[in-house]
């Protein structure tokens, strides 16, 4: 038995006492789907069944309605994702799949949910394509999208005099739309896009992609891609020097990247997230709580957080329903209530799915002014859901347009 294996051994032990203490009535079963061994591992991993447990905690008893969780690692494939989402809604009970990162993978799981017709709710999941073309009754965007992150910091690095920008993008759905979202914003904000390359998932050598970059003299290098490829991008462009001429923007660089990095090596970097740990009392109350209760004593990222506010709304929606057997059912009851927690505030859930809350611009803190370990960001603006969100009328969701 490897380390990983020894850790999500011990987090379903820890999960069986209070399941053991659920009441009598059938408990809502929620499956977390993720990646749990591989480039995405700190991303979400088994932080994202620590937020759900967390909410389960502060909403469960409360609210009277019994949860049971349990989890699986697709390994970023979405025959797999597939399979095991027929294999739990068929035979293990589950009422709802969640997280879902690795959007390939997410569009396979909601296809069966539809068939099925059970609730979906996307925390770790980007494509914007899920509330837009690929659209379902059966599902809910949470956290976040890559309309919301390449918009947002397209225009904010447009408006900083980056005129010119090359893109290596992950070569799949959700590095494909990250990467068109942004390079929209960056033309419509007066910017030109001199070039893109894009690599397969889990790349070690990313040299002839960087070389492409440099060569191109572009303003900005954007990595539209995540996880180990992210940090195996920033750590080589490093090695070859762009940073020196070249401004280098990770479209989805958070908290949970810079300690394989360092502090020092995304000097100068701007983000896009819709939480930051160290922004309240609030966040950072669940912030030392997430920690605590973490394999590894990590903080958790904006996906982490999305997890805990999903499942606190999951909980309250199936506390007036009663009943999860009905995926749209679910689903239209958790977008007729305004969503409220401690760690997005107030919100809402659009008709397409797109749950709405403020974004915010982020800024990395030099070495000097961090005051030590996961101390990275400041807040730079605050970004309203009305100009975070792609409108409602661009999306291009068939059965809004119906």
């Amino acid at each position: 038995m490897n380390r990983r294996q020894m850790l999500l051994s011990g987090a379903a032990f820890a999960l069986a006492p209070r399941m053991a203490n659920a009441q009598a009535a059938k408990p809502l079963k929620i499956g977390i789907m993720n990646d749990m061994s591989s480039v995405y591992a700190d991303y979400q991993g088994i932080g994202s069944v620590v937020s759900a447990r967390l909410a389960v905690d502060d909403y469960s008893a409360h609210l009277g309605v019994p949860v049971e969780i349990i989890f699986a690692d697709h390994q970023n494939k979405p025959d797999i994702g597939a399979g095991i989402a027929r294999d739990w809604f068929d035979n293990q009970s589950v009422d709802v799949a969640m997280d879902l990162p690795n959007s390939a993978v997410a569009l396979a799981v909601l296809g069966v949910a539809d068939q099925k017709n059970k609730a979906v709710i996307g925390s770790g999941a980007g494509s914007s394509i899920m509330t837009g073309p690929k659209c379902s009754r059966n599902f809910i965007h949470w956290t976040y999208d890559t309309y919301a992150l390449g918009t947002g910091l397209g225009k904010a690095l447009v408006g900083q005099g980056a005129k010119t920008w090359f893109f290596i993008s992950a070569d799949y759905a959700f590095g494909k739309d990250l990467e068109s979202n942004c390079a929209a914003a960056v033309e419509a904000s007066g910017g030109k896009v001199l070039g893109t390359v894009r690599h397969p998932l889990n790349t070690a050598d990313f040299s002839s992609f960087l070389l492409q970059a440099q060569a191109s003299g572009a303003d900005v290098v954007a990595f539209a891609n995540a996880g180990g490829d992210l940090n195996n991008s920033f750590k080589q462009a490093a090695e070859f020097g762009l940073s020196k001429k070249q401004r280098l923007a990770g479209l989805i660089l958070n908290v949970t990247n810079i300690p394989a990095l360092g502090l020092a090596a995304v000097q100068n970097s701007t983000i896009c997230t819709g939480f930051y740990w160290d922004m309240n009392d609030d966040t950072r109350a669940f912030a030392k709580r997430f920690q605590s209760a973490h394999p590894t004593k990590m903080m958790p990222n904006d996906m982490h957080a999305g997890m805990y506010s999903a499942t606190a709304h999951l909980i309250k929606a199936m506390a007036v329903l009663k009943s999860a057997a009905d995926g749209v059912k679910l689903i239209d009851q958790m977008k007729a209530m305004p969503t409220d927690d401690p760690l997005f505030g107030k919100g809402s859930i659009r008709v397409d799915g797109r749950k709405l809350h403020p974004m915010y611009l982020l800024e990395t803190k030099t070495v000097e002014e961090s005051k030590g370990d996961w101390d990275y960001f400041k807040v730079l603006a605050a970004i309203k859901p009305e100009d975070a969100w792609r409108p409602l009328d661009k999306g291009g969701c068939p059965f809004v347009k119906a």
